[in-house]
């Protein structure tokens, strides 16, 4: 299909795409953000469904999906910085900013201290990439992915056992 023709086929939905992300987010720059999200993994796929009669409501489930996937991925990385940085360690009467850049500065380290292959599997899970998609842009089998990914878990756990609540 030629570029102008899906150029033109988005102007033509554009607005129909803006308001339906008002559904997902109010903020117009994140609106915005999702719409040309939706556009760009529209783009493998557009034309078995130019012609389509619903073309929009896939467009819409792509919306859908990419908002949850967006979600889903800052909740977890927000879930993983909260779990490591705030520890049972530490007294929750008093904080010291000192302790906590300690605290971050041996996750760093413990993040260093991984093979690169580890590293890198292990920090697209973070993001919030599914296991497919590490092993589509890493180029290399899901399974090894999720091998990758335990194995990182299990070294960062050994290196950072001193974090963990002891249960006595």
């Amino acid at each position: 299909m030629e570029n102008t023709t899906i150029d033109q086929l988005f102007k033509e939905k554009r607005p129909t795409l803006k308001y339906l992300a008002a559904q997902f987010t109010n903020d117009p720059d994140e609106r915005e953000d999702l719409v040309q999200e939706t556009m760009v993994r529209s783009l493998a796929s557009i034309e078995k469904f130019v012609k389509h009669p619903k073309l929009m409501s896939w467009l819409y489930i792509i919306m859908k999906n990419t908002y949850i996937n967006q979600y889903t991925r800052n909740k977890r990385l927000e879930n993983y910085r909260s779990e490591y940085i705030s520890t049972g360690y530490r007294n929750d009467m008093t904080t010291n900013r000192g302790e906590s850049n300690f605290v971050a500065s041996d996750i760093q380290h413990a993040l260093n201290s991984l093979s690169k292959d580890y590293y890198n599997a292990f920090v697209m899970f973070l993001e919030g990439f599914k296991y497919y998609e590490i092993a589509e842009h890493l180029q290399i089998p899901e399974g090894t992915v999720k091998t990758r990914i335990h194995m990182a878990r299990k070294s960062l756990q050994k290196q950072l056992k001193i974090y963990s609540k002891s249960v006595d």
